[in-house]
């Protein structure tokens, strides 16, 4: 009787220290597969059968569903160019040639993958209205505050991700640490 208590308090350290990795490994990674280009982040698999088990509990926690092969690719930034964590009470330059493909969209989300403002305000841009540069470069401003040109809000928020959607490209078979993507520099922050 004497063991009853030193086998629950076991099994309550046990499952408390299961849980409590398990809430870490999916908390703020997306999975195995995930690589780093710049500030970007990439999970290929994330939408095919072959995504690994972490990278499905994310999607589930989250509520997101992950794009297939064959519909396109997802890249998710958390950080600037020089590794910094995105806020969104700074200015961020989203500059450079997006990789080709059929349709493209670039929001702006809070960690939970939600907008970051409210419905009626840009959420996003698309690669049919973004302004190009001459050389076909795609420049958005993400700010607070408005500002000339191609301006993505950023609501104030702490937290900050970018996510920039590639629909119907022949990169998310082909994507690797050498694939060229957009930069992301900060401009200023108070």
């Amino acid at each position: 009787m004497r063991a009853l208590p030193g086998l629950l308090l076991t099994l309550a350290i046990g499952a408390a220290t299961g849980l409590g990795l398990t809430a870490l490994s999916v908390g703020r990674s997306t999975g195995a597969g995930t690589f780093r280009i710049g500030p970007w982040l990439v999970t290929p698999k994330a939408g095919t059968a072959e995504a690994d088990p972490y990278a499905r509990a994310v999607a589930a926690r989250l509520g997101t569903l992950p794009l297939a092969l064959a519909d396109g690719l997802a890249l998710v930034a958390d950080q600037d160019e020089a590794g910094a964590a995105l806020d969104g009470r700074c200015t961020y330059r989203f500059h450079g040639l997006v990789p080709p493909a059929r349709y493209w969209t670039l929001t702006a989300a809070g960690s939970d993958f939600q907008p970051v403002v409210r419905e009626g305000f840009r959420q996003g841009f698309t690669s049919y209205e973004v302004v190009r540069g001459t050389d076909g470069a795609a420049e958005v401003l993400v700010a607070p505050q408005a500002r000339a040109g191609n301006w993505l809000p950023s609501g104030g928020a702490g937290e900050l991700r970018l996510v920039l959607r590639l629909y119907d490209t022949a990169v998310a078979t082909t994507i690797s640490a050498g694939t060229p993507l957009p930069s992301l520099t900060r401009v200023s922050c108070p």
